[in-house]
């Protein structure tokens, strides 16, 4: 189990791009194209997967937004932070 983080942590912890919602950060990617969406879109769940930490995705034409929450404990936590960070480095 991992720890929640307080709303500090969240605040100095969150990546440039990110904004969070509630219980969940978020931020939407913009590709040139469709199929570099949706080839992030597959990348970002290969890293999910080795994580085992899944984000909602949802492909809109060239555009990909994800959002991501540690549901098990309720709320945002260093998962989250991770994930967040990998993803942004997938979408250089």
């Amino acid at each position: 189990m991992t720890d929640l983080l307080s709303d500090d942590e969240i605040e100095s912890q969150l990546p440039d791009g990110w904004a969070r919602d509630g219980d969940h950060i978020t931020r939407t990617y913009e590709f040139d194209s469709y199929l570099e969406g949706v080839g992030f879109a597959g990348g970002a769940g290969g890293l999910a997967e080795e994580a085992f930490h899944h984000p909602t995705l949802t492909i809109e034409w060239c555009e990909v937004t994800v959002e991501l929450t540690s549901h098990e404990e309720g709320g945002i936590t260093g998962k989250d932070i991770d994930l967040a960070e990998r993803l942004d480095e997938l979408a250089d």
